[in-house]
């Protein structure tokens, strides 16, 4: 999700995924299916802390706490998180799926699991971010003919095994946009119409031109394949776009994308990339969107543990906040 390049060097590989520690899709409460005005953290940080102690993991929780419901849905306030970064490729190790920097498997991912399995049962939805700043993934999908390889079937059997209600496209390197295409067909054929296909564009890349990354034209991918994107998690930072007026949003709309398929995308902490906008600013922006945009598509935080105006201490402030505010 990041653009700038001093995050963590994400290395990209699993081989076979237990059943164990799975976290089950048998929710008690179906799925939020809000098809504007979502709240959605990126959790990536799943650890805040130089080694992966139980003090250090960043707990979930807060999100379903009491503080945090809806009084008018008794749901979460966040209607979506997105755990990753997942990376694809073949390693010294033998494996060839990650989550970060382990095997989606490994037991430090247990509470995680556990946690996301509770998500689901409150109603919210769960995906995997696949890509990100880490190139590889998206090249390791793809043979030199455009036919999937054996890593889909990876990534397949992970998101099956963890039972995940969708995944977020994070195309951060060189791919096509036929084997983009391919992609989204064979992701639908295998988890059907309710499984969430979602993109993570920078701004400019929807406002007419073509992506400075993945160098195809997400207009042209929208119009072939509207019906299988659920929504785009649109980067509004790192200098590809703002979120301090509604300017770059609106051009987005008129550039021919609809606002119930664009969620503003905004860094939470001023330490977690360029082109941070306060949360106060943003909020201004949001309120000038919904006037414009009664449909307008919703927020999302990069990233969740240290959100503010919250912070660290409760991270789970920023999406009551926005969830407040569209949806008082």
């Amino acid at each position: 999700m990041n653009k700038w390049f001093g995050l963590l060097l994400l290395s990209a590989a699993v081989g076979a995924l237990p059943l164990a520690g799975m976290a089950q899709s048998t929710a008690s409460t179906l799925p939020n299916t809000a098809s504007s005005k979502r709240v959605v953290y990126y959790d990536q940080t799943i650890y805040n802390g130089s080694s992966s102690q139980a003090s250090n993991y960043v707990s979930l929780s807060p999100l379903w706490d009491v503080a945090n419901i809806n009084p008018n849905t008794q749901k979460p306030y966040v209607t979506d998180v997105i755990v990753g970064a997942f990376h694809l490729g073949a390693q010294s190790d033998g494996t060839s799926l990650h989550l970060n920097d382990n095997p989606p498997s490994d037991a430090i991912f247990n509470v995680l699991w556990k946690d996301v399995g509770t998500l689901q049962g409150k109603g919210v939805n769960v995906l995997a971010m696949l890509g990100g700043a880490a190139q590889g993934s998206y090249a390791s999908l793809f043979d030199q003919n455009g036919n999937l390889t054996t890593y889909y079937d990876t990534l397949k059997q992970a998101l099956q095994t963890y039972g995940l209600n969708g995944i977020d496209l994070d195309i951060e390197e060189s791919v096509s946009l036929a084997n983009i295409e391919t992609l989204i067909t064979q992701l639908r054929k295998d988890f059907g119409s309710d499984f969430i296909i979602t993109f993570a564009p920078v701004a400019a890349a929807l406002q007419g031109d073509t992506d400075p990354f993945s160098g195809f034209n997400y207009l042209d991918l929208y119009n072939d394949q509207s019906a299988n994107i659920s929504w785009f998690n649109v980067q509004f930072y790192s200098g590809f776009g703002s979120l301090s007026s509604s300017t770059d949003y609106s051009s987005i709309v008129k550039a021919g994308f609809p606002a119930n398929k664009v969620v503003a995308g905004m860094l939470s902490n001023s330490n977690n990339g360029s082109g941070f906008v306060s949360i106060t600013t943003v909020k201004k922006t949001v309120t000038s969107l919904l006037k414009t945009y009664p449909d307008f598509g919703g927020v999302d935080a990069w990233e969740y543990y240290n959100a503010n105006p919250g912070g660290t201490a409760k991270p789970a402030l920023w999406g009551t906040t926005f969830g407040q505010l569209m949806n008082p």
